[in-house]
């Protein structure tokens, strides 16, 4: 049984970027409403139906469409600029240098210490004739006085070597092995242990005596108070003790 052979295997076609991603969906159009058409809308047609965002419909099983105005397809979006310089081959032919220019003359400061000195010489004390004096005698600094480095250069060492010093290596073995962990653990010990010592040395302070804990220590004495007795035997009790005296009296008589 021969089997049939088929010819060589197509391979894949690749799409486009503009399959994969489609321009985007372009403003619907006047004539797109109109009566008849799948986006039909009733009453008049009106540019608003088509421009303003909020009453636009939007279609079904398709993406919104922008309500703005876009140029054609042919539109290229961005600046494009006309090269005039010739491009890289230019460039590489020719060299353009750049021809040094004369410095452009600064104006100097004003050196008002010198000015605020030479009026103070002449007699001048008030703002008002220190700035006529200003006005009549204009001295600038000196080129040499405004520089800081021609006036006093920085001193450097020979040896010195310019930059950042690099930051030392990682110690990865002590990573690796917790040592920073036990280093904290074993301070925090200490640190307990010192404080365990600390207070033990100290010592117990003299409780002063107040009246509250004297008063505790000794209670003043209580008042008994005679027990109650009728009113009858009382005078009674006294009668008998005038009787006796009275008796008495009359034994030694």
């Amino acid at each position: 049984m021969a089997w049939a052979t088929s010819g060589p295997k197509e391979l894949p076609r690749r799409r486009s970027a503009s399959q994969i991603c489609p321009p985007p969906r372009r403003p619907r159009t006047l004539a797109e409403v109109q009566p008849g058409s799948e986006n039909e809308r009733l009453g008049v047609a009106r540019d608003s139906l088509v421009q303003n965002p909020l009453i636009a419909k939007a279609e079904l099983g398709k993406p919104r469409r922008s309500c703005y105005t876009l140029p054609g397809y042919d539109f290229a979006y961005g600046l494009y600029l006309h090269g005039a310089d010739g491009g890289v081959p230019e460039a590489i032919g020719h060299w353009h240098s750049m021809k040094p220019r004369p410095p452009s003359p600064r104006e100097m400061p004003r050196n008002y210490i010198a000015m605020n000195r030479g009026a103070l010489k002449a007699g001048y004390v008030t703002a008002h004739e220190y700035n006529l004096y200003r006005q009549l005698k204009d001295i600038r600094c000196n080129e040499d006085n405004e520089s800081r480095f021609k006036r006093a250069p920085p001193k450097v060492p020979p040896d010195m070597t310019y930059g950042i010093l690099a930051r030392p290596s990682t110690p990865f073995f002590d990573l690796l092995q917790h040592r920073y962990k036990e280093v904290w653990m074993e301070q925090q010990r200490a640190i307990a242990m010192a404080q365990q010592v600390g207070k033990k040395k100290v010592t117990k302070r003299k409780v002063y005596e107040t009246r509250t804990t004297l008063l505790r220590k000794q209670p003043p004495p209580v008042k008994l108070d005679s027990l109650w007795h009728m009113l009858r035997f009382h005078v009674l009790a006294w009668d008998c003790i005038n009787l006796c005296t009275l008796l008495n009296s009359w034994v030694l008589f």
